[in-house]
């Protein structure tokens, strides 16, 4: 049994449920536990009663240390200042003997067991990601080394160490800006290979594919990287706009990449918009309105012009 938990709010909901779909189709023996961070979202995954997926609301997650803060941060790096808090509480209240944490915007391709594998072969307590930016897209030293998407914590001295450490500072300081080598929950992590015991870093190259590295790699058929299957790849800034096209970030991608990569992804999230929608009748939460008047073809123009290369309909 593979335990996992993310968080996310109804504007994630479709992207959410694409993450569970893809771990229900690799995944022989999981549970995903999911925080909800809105009424809309607890509400609609109790009707769909998936299996395998286990739901905790605010009211059960908040403590008084949480709501402290939550005032004094935008939703987004509240919802940063929580991703450590909800991996603890995870552990505690279900009792695990260990949780990875998942971004609500991954997609499985292949068993993360694969990846699991890897940890359980290091005898770590803690397993972290990599960025491996492409050089022309290096943003080590503003968003720090590593990526809080996909993080192994065992319930042992060496990971409660590190975790309730990450807790500890994440109430201290936690926003979407780079102030004294902090940024986010993420910086935080840059050091933590000398910092703490039992620290593995994820070797495998099909492990934290994504926009800002997937350039660096010979994208094939699987999908895999450089002949190594893909296991996740991370869907950062993917906007769905409300005419029903994806606007991608200002990362260069090749048809390779949006065939074989960002279009069955794209299917998905069709698919579970399209379930939502039979309980939710005109959901449309975590879209993007265009601007009255705006044509496609001139979104597509301009986003170009600002450095975003990719409009897929």
């Amino acid at each position: 049994m593979l335990n996992f938990c993310t968080l996310f709010d109804a504007n994630y909901l479709t992207r959410g449920l694409a993450l569970y779909r893809s771990l229900q189709a690799n995944c022989n023996s999981f549970r995903l536990y999911v925080y909800c961070f809105d009424e809309t979202v607890r509400e609609i995954l109790a009707e769909l009663a998936l299996p395998n997926l286990v739901t905790v609301s605010l009211a059960e997650f908040e403590n008084q240390e949480l709501l402290s803060v939550k005032q004094d941060r935008t939703r987004g790096e509240y919802c940063w200042t929580c991703t450590a808090h909800t991996i603890r509480d995870a552990l505690s209240r279900f009792n695990l003997p260990e949780i990875t944490y998942l971004d609500a915007d991954l997609f499985f391709f292949a068993d993360p067991g694969l990846l699991m594998e890897e940890f359980r072969r290091s005898g770590g307590s803690i397993l972290i990601t990599e960025n491996r930016y492409t050089p022309r897209y290096d943003q080590s030293a503003a968003s720090g080394k590593y990526c809080v998407q996909f993080m192994t914590f065992v319930a042992d001295q060496r990971g409660r160490a590190a975790l309730d450490w990450w807790c500890d500072r994440t109430l201290e300081w936690c926003y979407n800006r780079q102030e004294d080598g902090k940024f986010g929950d993420q910086q935080y992590l840059d050091d933590w290979t000398d910092r703490f015991e039992g620290v593995h870093v994820l070797q495998h190259l099909g492990g934290g594919t994504a926009p800002w590295n997937i350039q660096q790699y010979k994208v094939g058929t699987g999908p895999s990287v450089n002949a190594v299957p893909i296991v996740f790849y991370h869907f950062h800034n993917l906007a769905w706009c409300a005419d029903d096209s994806f606007m991608l970030d200002r990362y260069r991608l090749t048809t390779a990449t949006l065939d074989v990569i960002y279009r069955p992804y794209i299917a998905v999230l069709r698919d579970q918009l399209s379930e939502v929608q039979k309980l939710r009748p005109g959901f449309t939460k975590g879209m993007v309105t265009l601007p009255a008047g705006k044509k496609p073809f001139w979104q597509a123009f301009e986003h170009k012009l600002k450095g975003k290369f990719h409009v897929i309909r």
